[in-house]
């Protein structure tokens, strides 16, 4: 496989999308990110400069990830990189499961140890964490993130930019609107229907978010 992969963030997340890539049999990685003090991520990666260098380089790497934590900063950069003709491959480690009736979009990442049932549809530019579990018909809406070890039981809706954070549990055919954070080991036992930060057990609106 003489693939190259462009990955866009070296930080924490970038350095396992490079991991995963890296056992996919991707040959060839390079890293853009805004922070100078990466020079190689400590990979043996380069870092070939700032983010906006992208779009220069499409021809010399036309496959692309955005590997950005920040939700809407994420969908940002996958649109523009999209329009801009670069694919937008998938990347599932090897040590996921993932239904062959499972619907994944461009750009999704899922890291090891998670596991995708059958029926779920998980949208473009998700981030799929360690160890995640996502039952089956769930749809995770575009440019969400499932933290590590969380839990979504079946039929679970989240809107798009939806963060479903480290160990929260989210019970079967609950609806999550756009742009909902839900907090770590919350329990959402009902629809969220609005935006802002719910936590603890049952998940709540955070003080700061109440009127």
């Amino acid at each position: 496989m003489n693939r190259g992969l462009l990955i866009l963030g070296a930080g924490g997340h970038g350095r396992v999308v490079a991991d995963v890539a890296l056992e996919l049999g991707f040959r060839t990685i390079a890293f853009l990110d805004d922070a100078p003090q990466t020079p190689d991520v400590d990979m043996g990666i380069p870092v070939l400069g700032p983010l906006q260098l992208a779009e220069t380089l499409l021809e010399e790497w036309p496959l692309a990830c955005v590997a950005i934590g920040n939700n809407q900063r994420r969908q940002r950069l996958f649109t523009s990189l999209r329009s801009a003709g670069f694919a937008m491959p998938t990347l599932v480690h090897r040590s996921a499961v993932v239904s062959r009736f499972a619907k994944l979009g461009d750009g999704v990442v899922v890291t090891a140890g998670a596991v995708i049932n059958a029926g779920a549809s998980i949208g473009n530019a998700c981030i799929i964490n360690t160890g995640a579990r996502i039952d089956h018909d769930c749809v995770i809406g575009e440019a969400s993130h499932v933290a590590p070890g969380a839990t979504l039981s079946g039929g679970v809706i989240t809107g798009a930019r939806a963060w479903l954070g480290t160990g929260c549990a989210v019970r079967q055919g609950v609806r999550i609107a756009d742009d909902v954070l839900i907090g770590v080991g919350a329990a959402v036992v009902c629809d969220l229907t609005s935006a802002g930060t719910y936590i603890g057990v049952p998940a709540r609106l955070a003080p700061e978010h109440r009127q």
